[in-house]
């Protein structure tokens, strides 16, 4: 049976109420991308810093959509057996010995060979996955840190999104009768190809501004409270201008505050930045890097940022 279409949004400010209702605060140009991505029935390719909310925008169109979430996380060698389909080998090396042990072998050779060769010893990967859905809202498929994929890849993976279509040379085409939703995301490590931009929607995702990202600690953690939520996103923004190495996403503000909610804090001090400064920064030059700088002074200048 096809798969079901999923009913297209009749605005950007629908898109971003669902996201909303999804625990997912979308800015205007984030919300607009989704909204033409769907209207389109177009690849969405969002790049940007890590830890800003690109992976999660797919998992919440799943939850959104209701279709599967399909995720293919990207890496360098990555190969069409990890990422479309294999074979069982040693479920059709069982059959082989069961079908010899029984006598089949002589009696039927063809029929023999195609029953191993058949879809009941094909392995789906994500990308097969998601063009040969057959019931159910359209799947979401997360091409996850493509820029971490070699050339060839790259080049597959646009061959594929052109039609939705995959060849497996034993049984033939598979084609979608519905596209899958494809949001493929970059930390842009690397450059990702002009012809794999152009047959996709481009958004880059920014840091929140201070106070969407107070919404977003709330939202999230709701046991941190309003003044910890705001202080601890100012002292963020603020660690984000120092030049690290790796500045704190969305990801880590989160996290920073679940932790000092957990501590049993409600306002940011020295002594708790101190404690928990592994939760937002994972290297120790930025750690020291921001010790340097005068934790006092930071936290100082992040309680009046959030006043």
């Amino acid at each position: 049976m096809p798969g079901a279409q999923v009913r297209t949004p009749e605005s950007v400010e629908e898109v971003r109420t669902a996201l909303a209702d999804h625990d997912y605060l979308a800015d205007e140009g984030l919300a607009t991308a989704v909204f033409l991505a769907l209207t389109l029935q177009r690849p969405l390719l969002l790049e940007g810093e890590a830890g800003v909310g690109k992976t999660e925008v797919a998992k919440v169109l799943a939850r959104w959509t209701g279709g599967e979430l399909l995720r293919l996380q990207c890496y360098e060698g990555i190969d069409v057996s990890q990422a479309v389909y294999e074979w069982d080998w040693s479920r059709q090396l069982l059959h082989l010995r069961t079908a010899e042990a029984t006598g089949a072998v002589a009696a039927g050779t063809d029929a023999l060979e195609d029953e191993l060769w058949s879809e009941r010893f094909l392995v789906r990967r994500p990308l097969l996955a998601a063009i040969d859905h057959r019931e159910g809202p359209p799947p979401v498929l997360l091409v996850d840190e493509v820029d971490r994929a070699d050339d060839e890849f790259e080049a597959f993976l646009l061959e594929i999104l052109s039609d939705y279509s995959v060849t497996v040379p034993e049984l033939g085409t598979f084609r979608a009768a519905v596209p899958p939703i494809v949001v493929i995301t970059s930390n842009r490590t690397r450059d990702v190809h002009d012809a794999l931009k152009r047959r996709c929607l481009y958004h880059w995702v920014e840091h929140p501004d201070f106070e969407r990202e107070v919404a977003v600690v709330r939202l999230r953690v709701p046991a941190a409270g309003e003044t910890l939520a705001r202080q601890v996103a100012a002292m963020v923004e603020q660690v984000r201008e120092l030049g690290l190495y790796k500045p704190p996403g969305v990801a880590e503000s989160i996290d920073w505050a679940q932790a000092l909610a957990a501590l049993g804090r409600t306002e940011l001090d020295a002594a708790a930045v101190q404690a928990t400064l592994g939760t937002v920064l994972k290297y120790r030059e930025d750690q020291e890097r921001v010790r340097g700088r005068g934790v006092d002074e930071l936290v100082r200048a992040a309680v009046s940022r959030a006043t």
